[in-house]
Protein backbone atom coordinates (compact mmCIF):
# COMPACT_ATOMS: atom_id res chain seq x y z
CA UNK A 1 0.00 0.00 0.00
CA UNK A 2 1.42 3.70 -1.01
CA UNK A 3 0.06 7.10 -0.12
CA UNK A 4 1.47 10.28 -0.26
CA UNK A 5 1.03 13.83 1.25
CA UNK A 6 2.11 16.99 -0.41
CA UNK A 7 2.93 19.20 2.05
CA UNK A 8 4.08 22.78 2.45
CA UNK A 9 7.33 23.41 4.05
CA UNK A 10 9.98 26.14 5.19
CA UNK A 11 13.09 26.44 2.65
CA UNK A 12 15.37 24.66 5.24
CA UNK A 13 13.32 21.80 5.22
CA UNK A 14 14.44 19.88 2.29
CA UNK A 15 18.44 20.07 2.06
CA UNK A 16 18.28 16.12 1.14
CA UNK A 17 15.75 12.95 1.08
CA UNK A 18 15.17 11.29 3.85
CA UNK A 19 14.70 6.93 5.09
CA UNK A 20 13.64 7.68 8.26
CA UNK A 21 10.92 5.79 10.69
CA UNK A 22 9.65 8.10 13.16
CA UNK A 23 10.63 6.04 16.64
CA UNK A 24 7.22 5.24 18.24
CA UNK A 25 5.22 7.65 16.16
CA UNK A 26 3.71 5.61 13.71
CA UNK A 27 4.07 1.40 14.79
CA UNK A 28 3.24 -0.60 17.41
CA UNK A 29 3.12 -4.18 17.81
CA UNK A 30 1.50 -5.11 14.35
CA UNK A 31 0.58 -1.46 13.28
CA UNK A 32 2.44 -0.32 10.18
CA UNK A 33 5.37 1.53 10.25
CA UNK A 34 5.12 4.50 8.19
CA UNK A 35 8.65 5.48 6.32
CA UNK A 36 8.95 8.73 4.83
CA UNK A 37 10.96 9.88 1.48
CA UNK A 38 10.86 13.41 0.22
CA UNK A 39 10.39 14.64 -3.35
CA UNK A 40 10.18 17.56 -4.84
CA UNK A 41 6.78 18.65 -6.48
CA UNK A 42 5.88 21.44 -9.28
CA UNK A 43 3.47 23.64 -8.98
CA UNK A 44 2.36 23.64 -5.52
CA UNK A 45 0.17 26.28 -3.80
CA UNK A 46 1.57 28.52 -1.25
CA UNK A 47 0.55 28.07 2.00
CA UNK A 48 1.97 31.28 3.49
CA UNK A 49 4.73 33.13 4.30
CA UNK A 50 7.48 32.28 6.45
CA UNK A 51 7.99 34.67 9.29
CA UNK A 52 11.39 34.20 9.82
CA UNK A 53 12.36 36.03 6.68
CA UNK A 54 11.13 38.88 4.52
CA UNK A 55 11.34 37.58 1.03
CA UNK A 56 7.70 36.43 0.20
CA UNK A 57 6.10 33.25 0.77
CA UNK A 58 7.64 29.98 1.19
CA UNK A 59 7.74 27.90 -2.32
CA UNK A 60 9.34 24.65 -1.30
CA UNK A 61 7.06 21.87 -1.24
CA UNK A 62 7.49 18.05 -0.66
CA UNK A 63 5.62 15.09 -0.98
CA UNK A 64 5.83 12.72 1.75
CA UNK A 65 5.22 8.73 0.22
CA UNK A 66 4.40 6.08 2.76
CA UNK A 67 5.28 2.40 2.85
CA UNK A 68 4.19 0.25 5.24
CA UNK A 69 6.75 -2.35 7.14
CA UNK A 70 6.15 -4.44 10.14
CA UNK A 71 8.23 -3.17 12.94
CA UNK A 72 10.57 -0.54 13.23
CA UNK A 73 13.82 -0.23 16.07
CA UNK A 74 12.76 1.41 18.96
CA UNK A 75 9.30 1.27 18.59
CA UNK A 76 6.92 0.41 21.55
CA UNK A 77 4.40 -2.85 21.64
CA UNK A 78 1.19 -1.70 23.52
CA UNK A 79 0.18 -5.24 25.16
CA UNK A 80 -3.06 -6.23 26.07
CA UNK A 81 -5.10 -9.30 27.42
CA UNK A 82 -6.35 -12.50 25.25
CA UNK A 83 -9.89 -11.44 25.86
CA UNK A 84 -9.71 -7.70 25.14
CA UNK A 85 -7.78 -8.86 21.84
CA UNK A 86 -10.66 -11.38 21.21
CA UNK A 87 -13.29 -8.60 21.70
CA UNK A 88 -10.86 -5.82 19.48
CA UNK A 89 -11.02 -8.30 16.43
CA UNK A 90 -14.66 -9.11 16.57
CA UNK A 91 -15.67 -5.93 16.94
CA UNK A 92 -13.33 -4.02 14.29
CA UNK A 93 -15.02 -7.42 11.99
CA UNK A 94 -18.33 -5.61 12.82
CA UNK A 95 -17.37 -2.22 12.27
CA UNK A 96 -15.25 -3.00 8.73
CA UNK A 97 -18.11 -3.31 7.01
CA UNK A 98 -20.26 -0.07 7.89
CA UNK A 99 -16.68 1.97 7.42
CA UNK A 100 -15.94 0.68 3.74
CA UNK A 101 -12.79 1.96 3.92
CA UNK A 102 -13.35 5.24 5.18
CA UNK A 103 -10.58 7.28 7.53
CA UNK A 104 -11.28 7.29 11.19
CA UNK A 105 -9.92 10.65 12.47
CA UNK A 106 -9.47 10.61 16.40
CA UNK A 107 -9.70 14.05 18.10
CA UNK A 108 -9.43 15.18 21.84
CA UNK A 109 -7.66 17.52 24.46
CA UNK A 110 -3.97 16.75 24.57
CA UNK A 111 -2.65 13.67 26.76
CA UNK A 112 -6.12 12.16 26.09
CA UNK A 113 -4.29 9.31 24.34
CA UNK A 114 -5.26 9.36 20.88
CA UNK A 115 -2.13 8.13 19.43
CA UNK A 116 -2.00 5.26 21.93
CA UNK A 117 -5.90 4.77 21.20
CA UNK A 118 -5.26 5.24 17.72
CA UNK A 119 -2.31 2.84 16.87
CA UNK A 120 -4.98 -0.14 18.03
CA UNK A 121 -7.85 0.58 16.47
CA UNK A 122 -5.32 0.78 12.96
CA UNK A 123 -3.63 -2.53 14.27
CA UNK A 124 -7.27 -4.41 14.71
CA UNK A 125 -8.95 -2.76 11.46
CA UNK A 126 -6.25 -3.55 8.98
CA UNK A 127 -5.25 0.60 8.59
CA UNK A 128 -2.45 2.45 8.68
CA UNK A 129 -1.75 4.90 11.64
CA UNK A 130 -0.86 8.55 10.95
CA UNK A 131 0.34 10.80 13.71
CA UNK A 132 -0.53 14.49 12.07
CA UNK A 133 1.60 16.26 14.35
CA UNK A 134 4.22 14.13 13.32
CA UNK A 135 3.42 15.11 9.70
CA UNK A 136 4.03 18.47 10.18
CA UNK A 137 7.05 18.00 11.90
CA UNK A 138 8.59 16.10 9.21
CA UNK A 139 6.84 18.52 6.49
CA UNK A 140 9.09 21.44 8.32
CA UNK A 141 12.19 19.84 9.01
CA UNK A 142 12.05 20.50 12.79
CA UNK A 143 11.65 17.52 15.55
CA UNK A 144 8.95 18.78 17.82
CA UNK A 145 5.73 20.84 17.78
CA UNK A 146 6.58 22.95 20.79
CA UNK A 147 10.40 23.79 18.63
CA UNK A 148 7.69 24.72 15.45
CA UNK A 149 5.96 27.53 18.05
CA UNK A 150 8.73 29.09 19.61
CA UNK A 151 10.65 29.37 16.09
CA UNK A 152 7.36 30.54 13.78
CA UNK A 153 3.97 30.54 15.43
CA UNK A 154 0.77 28.35 16.51
CA UNK A 155 -0.97 30.30 13.11
CA UNK A 156 2.10 28.78 11.17
CA UNK A 157 1.80 24.88 12.60
CA UNK A 158 -1.99 25.38 12.26
CA UNK A 159 -1.85 26.10 8.71
CA UNK A 160 0.60 23.25 7.69
CA UNK A 161 -1.66 21.39 10.05
CA UNK A 162 -4.28 21.88 7.93
CA UNK A 163 -2.73 20.99 4.65
CA UNK A 164 -1.77 17.55 6.63
CA UNK A 165 -5.86 17.10 6.75
CA UNK A 166 -6.43 18.33 3.35
CA UNK A 167 -4.34 15.70 1.70
CA UNK A 168 -4.87 12.74 4.31
CA UNK A 169 -8.44 13.46 3.32
CA UNK A 170 -8.20 12.09 -0.28
CA UNK A 171 -7.02 8.96 1.11
CA UNK A 172 -8.78 5.87 2.53
CA UNK A 173 -8.21 3.46 5.76
CA UNK A 174 -5.78 5.44 7.99
CA UNK A 175 -6.59 6.33 11.45
CA UNK A 176 -5.69 9.54 11.96
CA UNK A 177 -4.21 11.17 15.35
CA UNK A 178 -5.00 14.92 15.25
CA UNK A 179 -3.79 17.50 17.01
CA UNK A 180 -5.59 19.02 20.10
CA UNK A 181 -6.40 22.20 18.82
CA UNK A 182 -7.08 20.40 15.06
CA UNK A 183 -10.94 20.78 15.98
CA UNK A 184 -10.94 24.82 15.75
CA UNK A 185 -10.10 25.72 12.25
CA UNK A 186 -14.00 24.65 10.42
CA UNK A 187 -11.94 23.87 6.76
CA UNK A 188 -10.02 21.06 9.42
CA UNK A 189 -14.07 19.49 9.77
CA UNK A 190 -14.42 19.61 6.58
CA UNK A 191 -11.63 17.12 5.53
CA UNK A 192 -12.42 14.96 8.51
CA UNK A 193 -16.03 14.53 7.70
CA UNK A 194 -14.95 12.63 4.79
CA UNK A 195 -14.68 10.42 7.32
CA UNK A 196 -15.16 9.03 10.68
CA UNK A 197 -14.47 11.88 13.54
CA UNK A 198 -14.39 10.19 17.22
CA UNK A 199 -13.81 11.97 20.52
CA UNK A 200 -11.25 11.02 23.20
CA UNK A 201 -13.74 12.66 26.02
CA UNK A 202 -10.93 12.46 29.03
CA UNK A 203 -11.91 14.61 32.89
CA UNK A 204 -9.75 17.68 32.90
CA UNK A 205 -8.22 16.53 36.07
CA UNK A 206 -6.78 13.16 34.92
CA UNK A 207 -5.31 15.12 31.66
CA UNK A 208 -3.71 17.57 33.75
CA UNK A 209 -2.41 14.26 36.33
CA UNK A 210 -1.29 12.68 33.01
CA UNK A 211 0.75 15.48 31.59
CA UNK A 212 2.16 17.14 34.38
CA UNK A 213 3.93 13.38 35.46
CA UNK A 214 5.55 13.51 31.94
CA UNK A 215 6.41 17.11 32.12
CA UNK A 216 5.06 19.94 30.14
CA UNK A 217 8.28 20.12 27.82
CA UNK A 218 6.50 18.85 24.74
CA UNK A 219 2.91 20.93 25.18
CA UNK A 220 3.83 24.46 23.34
CA UNK A 221 0.51 25.56 24.71
CA UNK A 222 1.33 24.79 28.49
CA UNK A 223 5.17 24.90 29.02
CA UNK A 224 5.55 28.74 29.09
CA UNK A 225 3.37 28.70 32.40
CA UNK A 226 5.11 28.90 35.90
CA UNK A 227 4.39 27.47 39.22
CA UNK A 228 2.45 24.54 40.43
CA UNK A 229 2.63 22.01 37.20
CA UNK A 230 -0.49 20.48 38.35
CA UNK A 231 -2.56 23.42 39.13
CA UNK A 232 -1.21 25.68 35.99
CA UNK A 233 -1.70 22.62 33.97
CA UNK A 234 -5.74 22.34 35.02
CA UNK A 235 -5.97 26.35 34.32
CA UNK A 236 -4.85 26.07 31.05
CA UNK A 237 -6.59 23.06 30.22
CA UNK A 238 -10.12 24.24 31.66
CA UNK A 239 -9.46 27.07 29.66
CA UNK A 240 -8.45 25.40 26.36
CA UNK A 241 -11.35 23.25 26.83
CA UNK A 242 -14.08 25.72 27.16
CA UNK A 243 -12.81 27.41 23.95
CA UNK A 244 -12.99 23.83 22.26
CA UNK A 245 -15.84 21.77 23.63
CA UNK A 246 -18.37 22.81 21.19
CA UNK A 247 -15.71 22.12 18.54
CA UNK A 248 -15.53 18.81 20.01
CA UNK A 249 -18.93 17.84 20.19
CA UNK A 250 -19.03 18.06 16.28
CA UNK A 251 -17.68 14.37 16.51
CA UNK A 252 -19.66 11.69 15.05
CA UNK A 253 -18.85 9.41 18.17
CA UNK A 254 -17.86 10.41 21.30
CA UNK A 255 -15.82 7.90 23.83
CA UNK A 256 -16.49 9.57 27.60
CA UNK A 257 -13.52 7.87 29.91
CA UNK A 258 -16.04 8.27 32.73
CA UNK A 259 -18.87 6.20 31.04
CA UNK A 260 -16.79 3.62 30.55
CA UNK A 261 -15.62 3.71 34.67
CA UNK A 262 -19.34 4.13 34.87
CA UNK A 263 -20.02 0.48 33.35
CA UNK A 264 -16.96 -1.09 35.52
CA UNK A 265 -18.61 -0.02 38.08
CA UNK A 266 -15.88 2.06 39.38
CA UNK A 267 -14.89 6.22 39.00
CA UNK A 268 -11.10 5.85 37.95
CA UNK A 269 -10.40 6.92 34.88
CA UNK A 270 -6.40 6.06 35.10
CA UNK A 271 -7.09 2.81 35.50
CA UNK A 272 -8.83 2.20 32.05
CA UNK A 273 -6.05 0.24 29.61
CA UNK A 274 -5.88 1.78 25.96
CA UNK A 275 -7.67 -1.30 24.48
CA UNK A 276 -10.44 -1.37 26.62
CA UNK A 277 -11.15 2.45 25.24
CA UNK A 278 -10.17 1.41 21.62
CA UNK A 279 -13.23 -1.38 22.12
CA UNK A 280 -15.41 1.62 24.14
CA UNK A 281 -14.25 3.18 20.23
CA UNK A 282 -15.40 0.29 17.74
CA UNK A 283 -18.93 0.14 19.84
CA UNK A 284 -18.89 3.77 19.33
CA UNK A 285 -18.67 3.62 15.98
CA UNK A 286 -20.70 1.16 15.06
CA UNK A 287 -23.73 3.04 16.39
CA UNK A 288 -23.19 5.60 14.45
CA UNK A 289 -22.54 3.74 11.48
CA UNK A 290 -25.56 1.36 11.78
CA UNK A 291 -27.78 4.07 12.72
CA UNK A 292 -26.69 5.94 9.83
CA UNK A 293 -27.53 3.26 7.76
CA UNK A 294 -31.15 2.41 9.00
CA UNK A 295 -31.77 6.47 8.44
CA UNK A 296 -30.64 5.94 5.14
CA UNK A 297 -32.21 2.97 3.89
Amino acid sequence: MEASVGIRAPRRAWGAGFEKTQRGAYCTGGVPAVRFTAEKLPQRLVLGTDPRRSTGPVTRAAKLTASCCKKSAGTEKVHYSADEALILQQKAQDVLPYLDGRCVYLVGMMGSGKTTVGKILAEVLGYSFFDSDKLVEKAVGISSVAEIFQLYSEAFFRDNESEVLRDLSSMHRLVVATGGGAVIRPINWSYMKKGLTVWLDVPLDALARRITAVGTASRPLLHQESGDPYAKAYAKLTSLFEQRMDSYANADARVSLEHIASKQGHNDVTILTPSIIAIEALLKIESFLTEKTMVRN
